[in-house]
């Protein structure tokens, strides 16, 4: 596993929130509540990162996750290039190493990649030049730290501590980068219980997601939770694996105002987005006044304004 610190023990990457502590994510959460505001404030901006040159490179669709490290970085004052990488240089065959030495060669300091393949950013990571950092934007299906990062702030600014809350992970979580991320920062911050709530072919495997309590009903899972966090049913793995259609899933384990009368009544919705309605989760649940999914998208920025002035705040030109 690549290390994520320098020298002098500050964040230089970002690729897993595995390996942090939970003093380290405390600080980042408290940084980020420093730039949260509530929808239709007027958002922070700072110029912390001038001089900062940021490249964010996809390779895989992306418009939230995109669209917020862009701001976050503009917002903090950096330069930002957004490449979609499978449009451009890698196409011709160019190594994703060769776009990353062309990249630094024109000055880039910080570089927020997504990519399909397992691996890819710890590769960069070990490659890239001493000043250079690399932050995940979301790994294949094993990581997506800034994610989970901002599902905990959003737990914090509704619930306070998450020590003492029992938080229900539900859906595809067998093919989740969003629910191995969301796991890391619920147990490092000690979450009292964190359950996972999924369709047989969906769970994930036996040594995954150790200490947590699974639940192959919705209605046994859900049962006095203090959040639920519905994640996307990844409608093209339908082919591969043996889920009902999307009508029976629904009818099996779409959130329904129903199902979330059996969590505790001040419990709060989480949905990382894309939603399939009337798949994972009923308009009524999703728009209704326990939902807090759009604060989760509107935290995506700060928490993403956060990182980024962790890694590269100390950079001088």
């Amino acid at each position: 596993m690549i290390e994520q610190r320098r020298a002098d023990g500050s964040l230089r990457h970002l690729i897993t929130l595995e390996t942090l502590r939970r003093d380290e994510i405390e600080a980042l959460l408290q940084r980020s509540q420093h730039f949260a505001r509530g929808i239709g404030e007027r958002p922070p901006t700072a110029d912390t990162l001038q001089g900062v040159n940021i490249a964010n490179l996809f390779t895989e669709p992306s418009t939230r996750t995109r669209v917020s490290f862009e701001l976050a970085g503009r917002r903090l004052g950096a330069e930002v290039v957004n490449l979609e990488v499978q449009l451009s240089s890698r196409v011709k065959g160019e190594s994703m190493l060769d776009t990353i030495y062309t990249l630094q060669a024109l000055h880039f300091d910080v570089f927020v990649i997504r990519d399909a393949e397992p691996g890819v950013l710890a590769h960069v990571a070990s490659h890239v030049a001493p000043r250079v950092s690399v932050l995940s934007a979301g790994e294949a299906h094993l990581s997506h730290p800034t994610q989970g990062l901002l599902d905990a702030l959003t737990i914090r600014q509704h619930k306070g501590s998450l020590e003492a809350l029992s938080i229900a992970i539900v859906g595809d979580i067998r093919h989740s980068r969003v629910a191995r991320s969301a796991y890391q920062a619920f147990r490092i911050l000690q979450a009292r219980e964190i359950r996972i709530v999924a369709p047989p072919a969906l769970m994930p495997d036996a040594q995954e997601f150790p200490g947590c309590p699974r639940f192959e009903t919705l209605e046994d899972g859900l049962a006095g939770v203090d959040v639920v966090m519905m994640l996307r049913v990844q409608k093209e793995r339908f082919a591969e694996t043996a889920i009902p259609d999307g009508d029976e899933y629904f009818a099996r384990y779409g959130l329904t105002p129903a199902r979330l009368a059996l969590a505790r009544p001040d419990a709060i919705v989480m949905h990382p987005q894309p939603m399939n309605r009337g798949i994972e989760i009923d308009s009524a649940v999703a728009d209704g006044p326990q939902s807090v999914i759009r604060a989760q998208v509107s935290n995506g920025v700060a928490v993403r304004m956060a990182v980024l002035e962790s890694v590269a705040g100390g950079l001088t030109r």
